[in-house]
């Protein structure tokens, strides 16, 4: 992957991971997006489709039923996956790297071998639940707590905004909870929680702005009960593991952010080229080549932003300052490059049958999950030592 950043080809590989993929956003995922997304329903036979190619298991070991691949397939696929439907991608993000990848980090042999077949395989999907009504961007604000009693975890609380929580298919939940405090600082613990775990419940979806096609759901947790041996990784460090999964989760919004950016301008070429206003394309006019100019770059700045963290990622190195500019760059360049193909589009840009409008109101968001904007300012400024 580092060869690329030095001489701007994909080993093949990757290449042929990336056409192939694209190939199939474009002939499977592309002619139902908007159905799934006008009527608010999950797209499972795409997501079997997914599942067949190998899609969830990319980043994991043969030995746990993976692709062999690594964090970087992840999002190459994510990045075309994107560009036709970000409702898909993120299923598929959530899927891997929050779902599955805490089990792969931090679980032991038992849990791995227990969850990780059925999740990389795409037969079943894995929710993060970090987030809670008033544990946003402070995630260390986290107020579901989990007692020990007589070797089970009584887990009590609620989660908001989380994906993959409620589909046919969910399996498992990943949940913090505090476990313990001294003085006023929490102990926070990462216990998992199978999905027919009585007391558990995922309450009606949201009905949001984009993502139409993507399962998000409140979760609630009443005297859930799990044994001890579902606490996941060390007591305590629930908190600082799942900031390790957010870093490396960054590097992957982005790629899905690169994919939006750059499909809304793959669909503004398009149009510019077969709209005609004035006797001639619209893309002849100065103001419109400028515009889809300025949308090819931001697209090609994210996407080098992202192969960067990528491979810092990949060969051990310090990688958090690098995935927070990824994630800012590429989530700003997703948003201001859906404006913009509205309005190249005009009026057809603002009737939801059309992808840039469905960018326009998916785009927002990747602004705001898995860290705000403002969350990656604060933290580039903390590793440049302010």
């Amino acid at each position: 992957m580092t060869d690329y950043l030095s001489t701007g080809t994909l080993p093949e590989d990757y290449r042929d991971l990336a056409h192939t993929v694209r190939d199939f956003a474009q002939t499977v995922v592309a002619p139902v997006a908007a159905e799934h997304d006008a009527n608010h329903t999950f797209p499972y036979k795409v997501v079997a489709g997914m599942a067949e190619m190998g899609l969830f298991g990319l980043p994991f070991p043969e030995e746990y039923g993976g692709m062999g691949g690594d964090y970087f397939a992840l999002c190459l696929a994510l990045e075309e996956l994107g560009k036709v439907d970000q409702s898909v991608a993120i299923t598929l993000e959530a899927g891997v790297s929050l779902g599955a990848m805490p089990v792969y980090r931090f679980g032991n042999d038992e849990q791995k071998q227990q969850w990780l077949p059925q999740l990389t395989s795409g037969r079943a999907l894995a929710a993060f639940g970090l987030t809670e009504p008033g544990a946003g961007s402070d995630a260390g604000g986290t107020r579901t707590t989990a007692t020990l009693d007589s070797g089970e975890w009584v887990i009590n609380g609620s989660k908001q905004f989380i994906t993959n929580s409620g589909t046919d298919i969910t399996r498992l939940v990943t949940a913090t909870a505090v476990t313990g405090q001294t003085g006023s600082k929490k102990e926070i613990s990462t216990i998992l929680v199978p999905t027919d775990t009585p007391g558990f419940v995922a309450e009606p979806a949201y009905n949001k702005v984009g993502w139409n096609a993507s399962d998000t759901h409140p979760l609630s947790f009443t005297d859930v009960r799990v044994p001890e041996e579902n606490l996941l990784g060390e007591r305590g460090r629930g908190y600082a593991n799942f900031l390790r999964i957010l870093d490396e989760g960054r590097i992957a919004i982005a790629a899905l952010s690169v994919g939006a950016a750059q499909g809304c301008v793959d669909e503004s070429v398009r149009y510019a080229k077969d709209r005609e206003a004035f006797g001639r394309p619209i893309g002849r006019n100065q103001a419109i080549a400028f515009k889809i100019a300025r949308m090819e770059a931001r697209a090609h700045a994210a996407r080098t932003a992202y192969y960067d963290a990528a491979a810092l990622m990949l060969a051990g190195k310090p990688f958090k300052k690098e995935a927070s500019i990824a994630k800012l760059v590429s989530s700003e360049a997703a948003m201001d490059n859906a404006r913009d193909a509205t309005q190249i589009f005009g009026g057809y840009g603002f009737m939801n049958e059309y992808a840039v409008a469905r960018h326009y109101r998916d785009s927002k968001i990747l602004e705001i999950g898995e860290g705000t904007t403002e969350v990656q300012l604060m933290l580039i400024g903390r590793e440049l030592g302010l």
